[in-house]
């Protein structure tokens, strides 16, 4: 038994248990709203949309090859949200909140697609193309914060819709680019077949679902470099000191305002090679939206969700991206497709609270922890029992002095002495 309480006990205290638990239980809680909302809407359809919601691509008939088929849509889709989130999560860790991804992600995409349906190159180029758009763009909000201290929510919120209308305006002003029947851009797969990211076979695997790619395989790829970075090297170490405390960091001898630009232009880098990602596939073409995309705000539930730990994120988009293609196959006749975004929407909220209720479950084992040490020191000093009694009261000023074990009178009027002692003293004297 004691062996099992101390392998719980050293369990818990474990970083990434901590994360998993607090992760999963707002995961679960935006599972149960969900269900909550299908009662509401429809009680009769609710069990089994709920199982449709929650199982995804496992809810799929496994016939002709459908549930491999969605399971391939959910992979491809899992992808640019990984790349996302840990762009998204970098920063956090670095001291920035990079609500500017979304922006960054349309250069990406803007970079991509037009190497590739303008210039023919082949996918590897132009997803380096994204990247240093990315890269680029997240670097204008490094460098006014460095030099300027503009507050980098606001001028990323900026550029995030001069980026979306920027991109909008190219592309409907290029031939080679935009379908003007169809309004969004041409097929990449017809036009620039060699701007295609391979699938190297994968398809096979998944009843020949054309859009699944290596870029499943990019993304994590990405994920476990970026998590080598930040706990493995000094360019890493630099970039949470600098996160921590900017000022402390500067007299350690870092340069904060380089630190600053090199962040969020990586975090940038990260965030156009999602939109690489997507579009490189050729699961989606770009239709000029009149809002900016949600991928870079995905990205933040991605990142939270999985507890600001890259690795995590990996599981936490893939979770994500699950639920809304389970809530893409809900029935129409009793639902709504938006019913997964409700869900999806309550988890990003609940998101939120991954790290308040991380931060509760650490103030409680700490309190433990030090109400362990100071019974162990008490008990090593002597003052408490080993049956666990109360340490006796402590020796004050105003208490009486110890007993020795003989009764000594007391001056001023004490008990009178037994008669016995009387006339044992009386017969001494005569």
């Amino acid at each position: 038994m004691d062996k099992k309480r101390s392998f719980f006990s050293s369990l818990i205290r474990k970083d990434v248990f901590k994360t998993l638990i607090t992760s999963v239980a707002c995961a679960l809680a935006g599972l149960l709203v969900g269900f909550i909302v299908l009662l509401i809407v429809s009680p009769e359809a609710a069990l089994e949309g709920f199982k449709t919601l929650s199982l995804g691509f496992l809810a799929v008939p496994n016939k002709y090859g459908l549930q491999a088929e969605t399971l391939a849509k959910t992979l491809a889709r899992t992808a640019p949200l990984i790349v996302s989130g840990v762009a998204i999560l970098l920063a956090y860790k670095a001291g920035f909140f990079n609500i500017g991804a979304s922006g960054q992600f349309t250069m990406g995409v803007f970079a991509a697609l037009y190497m590739a349906l303008v210039w023919h190159l082949p996918w590897y180029l132009c997803m380096l193309g994204a990247i240093v758009f990315g890269a680029a763009y997240g670097a204008i909000v490094g460098v006014l914060k460095a030099f300027l201290n503009v507050n980098e929510v606001i001028s990323g919120i900026m550029l995030n819709w001069i980026g979306l209308y920027l991109t909008s305006l190219i592309i409907k002003s290029t031939p080679q680019m935009w379908d003007s029947i169809k309004y969004e851009t041409l097929p990449i797969k017809r036009v620039s077949p060699g701007s295609v990211i391979p699938s190297l076979g994968l398809e096979k695997l998944f009843n020949n679902y054309e859009y699944i790619t290596i870029a499943i395989f990019i993304a994590i790829a990405v994920a476990i470099a970026v998590y080598i970075i930040l706990e493995k090297t000094t360019i890493g170490y630099k970039m949470k000191a600098t996160g921590f405390n900017k000022n402390a960091a500067k007299y350690a001898g870092m340069n904060e305002k380089v630190n600053t630009i090199v962040i969020l232009a990586f975090s940038g880098a990260l965030a156009g090679l999602s939109g690489a990602l997507l579009y490189l596939t050729g699961i989606e073409n770009w239709y000029c939206p009149t809002n900016v995309p949600s991928m870079g705000f995905d990205g933040i539930s991605a990142a939270f969700l999985g507890g600001l730990s890259p690795i995590g994120s990996i599981i936490s988009s893939f979770f994500i991206t699950h639920i809304s293609v389970g809530g893409s196959r809900l029935d129409t006749s009793f639902y709504s497709p938006e019913i997964a975004k409700v869900v999806t929407g309550v988890i990003i909220y609940l998101c939120a609270f991954v790290l308040f209720i991380k931060d509760r479950l650490d103030k409680r084992i700490l309190k433990k922890d030090r109400e362990m040490l100071l019974a162990n020191a008490l008990r090593e000093s002597g003052t408490v029992t080993d049956t666990g009694g109360a340490p006796p009261k402590t020796q004050t000023d105003t208490d009486p002095e110890p007993s020795s074990g003989v009764t000594m009178p007391e001056t001023g009027g004490g008990p009178e002495p037994p008669p016995d002692s009387e006339n044992d003293g009386k017969e001494a004297e005569a």
